[in-house]
């Protein structure tokens, strides 16, 4: 874990390295943040366009560029709000995913909501876009709960294997407990996007020490996928706390995700503190491919300086992933704040 100390090369070589790829008429570039404020962000690539999702508290916003170094010029764009007592507020953590349903490719937005008292009833919910547009229009269609175990539950993710579709979320492991203390990661298959195929399976607790900084939480569950392994990732402790961080399970994807005993979990976090490039409480991350297909890239958000929490300055930051010899992803530090970085491949602005 970094703290602040000496003198760092990292941001200087990164920005000799940027200054030297542009005179030779090479890629262009961005910096982090992507916007000012943005937490839980998730971000999509589709048809020329990057799609960019974040908890608003009030909402779900959707902003549209064709380069990742224009999003914060992108036109924020509401695609759903909801004036139901029981899913009208404290919207969090929406994600947009293009999935094969009834009527063939639609967009479905997975979100958490509750009442206007937070946050004790938060619960999962799903919209379908009418057309294959991820900027929709969008209907609500379901909650999207276990009946046996339906309480907290927030934070739902999808991924698919060949043995199907599956939803993993964040939830308390009994209806008697404080909300958000503790929280486990939970896994359920899918009948189709808004429907579970019975009950959930707990597959992560928070029981290393790095998972119980002012709280026991696990939550914030994203999956990559590459060379048959299925790579999820989740932040650990509160996000109240400058020490939030991101660790990961992984499983083949040819074994059964409804069983425990697929998933490993790393030991150490992938992604952590770094007061030096000031990512205070760096977490809730998710992943996102290049314009080319021919990269993995890691979207997270983080606090500009120490002691901010949950705040709404929490801001998206982006960073290229590269992969070990064992097979499993790198993630490696954050990247420095206005620190010029090589675009994704295949970005418009950089071609």
């Amino acid at each position: 874990m970094k703290r602040l100390g000496g003198p760092r090369l990292y941001p200087l070589l990164l920005t000799l390295v940027a200054v030297l790829t542009s005179a030779l008429g090479g890629a262009q570039t961005f910096t982090n943040p992507l916007l000012p404020s943005g937490a839980d962000p998730y971000l999509t690539f589709f048809e020329d366009s990057y799609y960019l999702t974040y908890t608003t508290g009030s909402d779900v916003r959707i902003r549209e560029a064709e380069s990742l170094a224009t999003l914060s010029e992108a036109e924020e764009q509401t695609v759903w709000t909801d004036t139901d007592p029981a899913r009208c507020c404290n919207v969090w953590a929406p994600e947009v995913h293009r999935l094969e349903g009834p009527s063939g490719p639609r967009w479905y937005i997975f979100y958490t909501a509750g009442p206007a008292e937070c946050c004790a009833e938060q619960r999962m919910h799903v919209l379908e876009s009418r057309a294959d547009d991820p900027l929709g229009p969008y209907s609500y269609k379901s909650r999207l709960y276990d009946p046996k175990h339906d309480f907290w539950a927030i934070d739902p993710t999808v991924f698919g294997t060949p043995k199907g579709r599956y939803v993993v979320w964040s939830g308390t492991p009994r209806d008697d407990m404080p909300y958000e203390k503790p929280q486990y990661l939970y896994i359920a298959r899918l009948v189709n996007p808004w429907t579970l195929k019975g009950p959930r399976v707990e597959i992560a607790i928070p029981d290393r020490a790095w998972e119980q900084v002012e709280g026991a939480v696990n939550e914030g569950p994203a999956v990559l996928q590459r060379n048959g392994q299925v790579f999820l990732a989740y932040s650990g402790s509160g996000c109240w706390t400058d020490d939030y961080a991101v660790g990961m399970l992984v499983a083949n994807a040819a074994r059964d995700p409804l069983s425990p005993a697929s998933w490993r979990e790393l030991p150490e976090p992938l992604l952590e503190r770094d007061d030096d490039a000031q990512a205070f409480g760096p977490g809730h991350n998710a992943f996102f491919k290049s314009p080319d297909g021919s990269e993995d890239w890691l979207i997270y958000h983080a606090n500009p300086t120490f002691g901010l929490g949950c705040a709404s300055v929490r801001s998206p930051r982006a960073q290229k992933i590269t992969w070990g010899k064992d097979g499993l992803p790198r993630f490696g530090e954050p990247a420095p704040l206005q620190t010029p970085l090589p675009l994704p491949s295949g970005d418009p602005e950089g071609r």
